[in-house]
């Protein structure tokens, strides 16, 4: 994806109408070209929680897989690719209750038809909340 660092987080964050990233109220807040990195937030309200009232994992795997797939979608040429999701795991580590959680991502491997990527989540004051790997098939249009 060509364009500059704002232009892209503009284009990402517009991705899609009624998608589950935007269900989620997930936004994408920064973006590192150089280093290939791409960080999320999302806010952690009732309707994400599981009954017992606290975040529902499923809710931290569609925050860590769509900054896993996004990030894999900028980083090719997207006129001739897609970046599909293949494998997530994820490990949730301490519950969260309100707020806001942050995402970031980086590549773990890049090659041309795999990329495998990691993501953590974590609260507001840095608090990892769950970590998780992820696998992205690189496939033609």
């Amino acid at each position: 994806m060509q364009g500059t660092k704002e232009e892209i987080l503009a284009y990402i964050n517009d991705w899609g109408d009624e998608t589950f990233p935007k269900a989620l109220d997930i936004k994408f807040t920064d973006i590192d070209l150089e280093n290939e990195t791409l960080t999320a937030t999302m806010p952690v309200l009732p309707r994400i929680h599981q009954p017992f009232g606290i975040m529902h994992g499923g809710a931290s795997c569609v925050l860590a897989e769509t900054l896993g797939s996004s990030l894999s979608n900028i980083f090719i040429d997207g006129d001739k690719y897609y970046g599909v999701g293949t494998n997530i795991n994820t490990n949730h580590l301490r519950s969260k209750k309100d707020g806001i959680v942050t995402g970031f991502v980086r590549f773990i491997r890049k090659g041309k038809s795999m990329h495998v990527s990691e993501i953590e989540i974590r609260d507001e004051k840095g608090q990892l909340i769950s970590h998780t790997t992820m696998t992205n098939a690189i496939i033609h249009k």
